[in-house]
């Protein structure tokens, strides 16, 4: 390969154009990729932000619900505007891995809850009296 084809070729790549690596990468980002991303991300953040300092909601569980799905899809977003995770990338590999790792948090997560109210649920009488008599 010659010092004009690879200067060339390597050229191509650092101007940031929306386009499929042809050796398997991802796409690289663009501006206007990259400011929706960036305008996605404000308008997520600021209603959970000011569902939580308002407290418009008195049930703190809804609000932690709408909060929870509001971080959700701004995962998404960040993962689709700024990492330029797709099915095209790594052959669809980095998508296998990411689906793999939800997985296997939401096993952890809820099996942490699972047992945590069940050990609260089935804690001895004696037990729950001596913590309400120390004050817990």
């Amino acid at each position: 390969m010659s010092a004009e084809t690879h200067h060339g070729h390597a050229a191509d790549h650092a101007h940031g154009h929306d386009h499929d690596d042809p050796h398997g990468g991802a796409a690289h980002g663009s501006r206007k990729g990259y400011w929706i991303g960036f305008l996605l991300s404000v308008l997520l953040t600021a209603p959970a932000f000011a569902l939580v300092m308002s407290g418009v909601i008195a049930d703190p569980r809804l609000t932690a619900g709408i909060v929870m799905a509001l971080a959700m899809v701004q995962i998404v977003v960040h993962m689709i505007y700024f990492l330029h995770m797709n099915t095209k990338s790594e052959a669809g590999w980095t998508m296998l891995a990411l689906i793999f790792t939800a997985i296997i948090v939401f096993i952890v997560i809820s099996g942490s809850l699972w047992v945590m109210y069940h050990m609260n649920l089935n804690m001895m009488p004696q037990m729950q009296a001596e913590m309400s008599s120390a004050g817990m």
